[in-house]
């Protein structure tokens, strides 16, 4: 996935904020579990502070993809998440949103850590051929 530099502005923009974002609460921002990935995922583009939620998400994202890239990269591990090269955070973003409106309903998924969720949608967008 392409690897940008977001964290640093998710971070600034987070701090500089303060305010809830539609449907999301500062909790959210605490990432505990796999509904608030989803609410900071998908946060109406028109709201005020869509960028500090966005970039929290998108960030969230690309480090987890980053440490499953990190871990599997061997023969230890085998890859759970396999994305085409032309696949991006964005492509993540949506990837994990569909996977979390399937999953909505389910109480026990959504209150999954948000690595757990993250790895769930995206395995189940990019499977591996096993």
């Amino acid at each position: 996935m392409n690897r940008t530099g977001l964290w640093a502005t998710a971070a600034a923009a987070m701090l500089a904020s303060g305010v809830a974002v539609s449907g999301v609460d500062e909790g959210d921002f605490s990432l505990r579990t796999t509904e608030n990935l989803y609410e900071l995922c998908s946060v109406a583009r028109d709201h005020p502070d869509y960028a500090p939620a966005i970039y929290a998400c998108r960030s969230f994202l690309e480090a987890t993809v980053q440490y499953h890239d990190a871990v599997s990269d061997g023969d230890r591990f085998k890859r759970l998440i396999c994305y085409p090269a032309t696949a991006t955070l964005e492509d993540a973003r949506r990837a994990f949103i569909a996977w979390a409106e399937t999953n909505a309903g389910n109480a026990k998924r959504m209150a999954e850590l948000p690595v757990i969720g993250a790895v769930r949608a995206l395995e189940d967008k990019y499977p591996c051929r096993r």
